[in-house]
């Protein structure tokens, strides 16, 4: 006489039945992991409350400075003069 608890069927459909659950915890507690990381990003934008607003004016002003530079650079360039 067999017992159905014991059959390999029910023991293997169980196993991948705990293995499925445990899985899904784990990617919905990294998705979770994921837009609080996603919130703290949006909350360290510029002009926001964050005190980075110095090294970010920094950083602006550099790229203006460079596009600058590369505007006088095609600007000589399309006048055909020589840096």
């Amino acid at each position: 006489m067999t017992t159905v608890l014991l059959d390999p069927t029910i023991v293997l459909t169980a196993g991948l039945l705990v293995a499925v659950i445990v899985m899904t915890g784990a990617a919905l507690r990294a998705w979770q992991g994921w837009l609080e990381l996603k919130r703290r990003e949006l909350d360290r934008v510029p002009g926001g409350t964050g005190t980075d607003e110095g090294s970010h004016l920094g950083t602006a002003r550099i790229e203006l400075a460079d596009l600058k530079e590369r505007i006088r650079k095609l600007e000589a360039i399309a006048s055909g003069v020589e840096l």
